[in-house]
């Protein structure tokens, strides 16, 4: 029986003598000979040519959340690795942070393909949960969001217009925060062109020196007659940038001007804080805020325990084993070599996946409890690890970012930050969405 792949959990408790006493989230011994190259089953594509083709029954999940492990199907043969998604934890996450900040609306920020994980999967999850502002970063992440998105769901970009761009926005309904008096300006001009009031946010710079209006821009914009003419402005917007450090006196400072900038406007909501600014509490949370990283399990709050459930887990293919003697050199540069007669496993995962170079003997993966240690540099396409001890086959998935590992302390390994490790996660893994 082929099962189709859906955003569905799938149980491990149908009608099959291989699985019908295994436990949730766990893989039986017949769906792990199953999810093995060799065994005797030949994979459509190609795999296992001129062997009997044997049907077999094709599962996304073997559990109902990130603690189950992912079962190969041919998808994940032909890829390499899975990339799983719990979008019930998602949804979890938008609720915490709702509670968070319970006088302010709580938008969604998918940028990136969704922080690397998908973006139209968590659009749907995010609406399901009442969500009704979609932030992007270009007009192009927009547009292919339009279909998705109901119109009386704001969608909203915040890098603004491009020159030249403004008509795709206003003809998709597509919201721009105008990042710059030129952007105010060309956005007014359409306006009152087209004689329609168009919505607009209005970035502030507050301290970043990154986007939106300085002071004298301001300034500027508001001792100017018409200047904002035919711009109908849904809020002002600023960003923090040092929330992530609750003590740093930027924040207050960037609170005060925030405020004193936008005395100068007519009453408007306001929007500060994006993830780690949530937790700074009502002074930073205004009308709206904006979380991202946190959505997606990354730890708003470094240094203290992570509020967030981990929403993601990267699986890598085993494609190879061998043994070898001690001191035997290990990939590129021969920059590492075990210290004693070593059992090793090759990867189907590398840099041109995400999993950083700065990676190469860095931690560890695991299969089931077990860990084993990264040996040597990570390559593009793969990585060796040292599985003494381990009974790892080609064709058994090992964990990469999960229970054991979180994305926050890859990250960490990597010298980098959780934002990094997901966005950059490439396009060959198979995606599979639970919860």
């Amino acid at each position: 029986m082929r099962v189709k792949c859906s955003s569905a959990p799938v149980s491990n408790s149908q009608s099959d003598p291989n699985t019908a006493s295994a436990k949730p989230g766990m893989i039986s011994r017949g769906q792990k000979r199953r999810g093995r190259i060799g065994g005797g089953a030949g994979l459509r594509g190609g795999i296992g040519k001129g062997t009997r083709q044997k049907r077999r029954r094709i599962l996304c999940w073997a559990g109902p959340d990130l603690n189950g492990v992912p079962e190969l199907d041919s998808e994940a043969f032909a890829s390499g690795g899975v990339l799983t998604v719990d979008l019930g934890a998602l949804g979890r996450n938008y609720r915490r942070l709702c509670a968070e900040a319970p006088r302010a609306a709580v938008a969604g920020v998918v940028k990136a393909d969704g922080y690397g994980v998908g973006a139209v999967p968590v659009v749907q999850a995010l609406l399901a949960e009442g969500c009704r502002h979609i932030v992007v970063a270009h007009l192009a992440e927009a547009q292919a969001l339009r279909d998705i998105v109901p119109p009386d769901v704001e969608l909203i970009v915040l890098h603004g217009p491009a020159p030249g761009a403004e008509a795709a926005f206003a003809a998709q309904g597509i919201v721009p925060v105008l990042n710059a008096s030129a952007q105010v300006a060309a956005w007014s001009a359409l306006a009152r062109r087209d004689r329609h009031v168009l919505p607009a946010y209005l970035q502030l710079d507050t301290g970043m020196s990154r986007f939106g209006l300085s002071e004298a821009d301001l300034a500027t914009v508001c001792a100017e007659p018409g200047a904002l003419a035919g711009i109908g402005l849904r809020g002002v917007v600023s960003h923090l940038a040092c929330a992530d450090e609750p003590e740093h006196p930027a924040n207050a400072a960037q609170i005060a001007r925030f405020n004193r900038m936008r005395a100068q406007l007519p009453p408007l909501p306001a929007s500060l804080s994006a993830s780690s600014g949530i937790f700074l509490g009502a002074e930073a949370q205004f009308d709206i805020v904006r979380p991202g990283a946190a959505l997606y399990g990354i730890n708003p709050t470094p240094g203290q325990p992570n509020p967030m459930e981990p929403v993601m887990r990267l699986d890598a293919m085993v494609m190879q084993t061998r043994d070898v003697a001690a001191f035997t050199p290990v990939g590129y540069g021969h920059t590492q070599s075990p210290d004693h007669p070593a059992h090793l496993a090759t990867l189907a995962v590398g840099y041109a996946d995400g999993f950083r170079r700065a990676l190469s003997g860095q931690g560890q993966v695991w299969f089931g409890d077990q860990a084993m240690p990264i040996i040597g540099r990570v390559s593009m396409d793969s990585l060796v690890v040292d599985a003494t001890g381990v009974e790892v086959r080609p064709g058994d998935l090992v964990e990469l970012i999960g229970p054991h590992r979180s994305v926050d302390d890859v990250a960490a390994a990597a010298g980098t930050i959780g934002y990094e490790i997901l966005t950059g996660l490439g396009r060959r893994f198979v995606r599979r969405y639970v919860g």
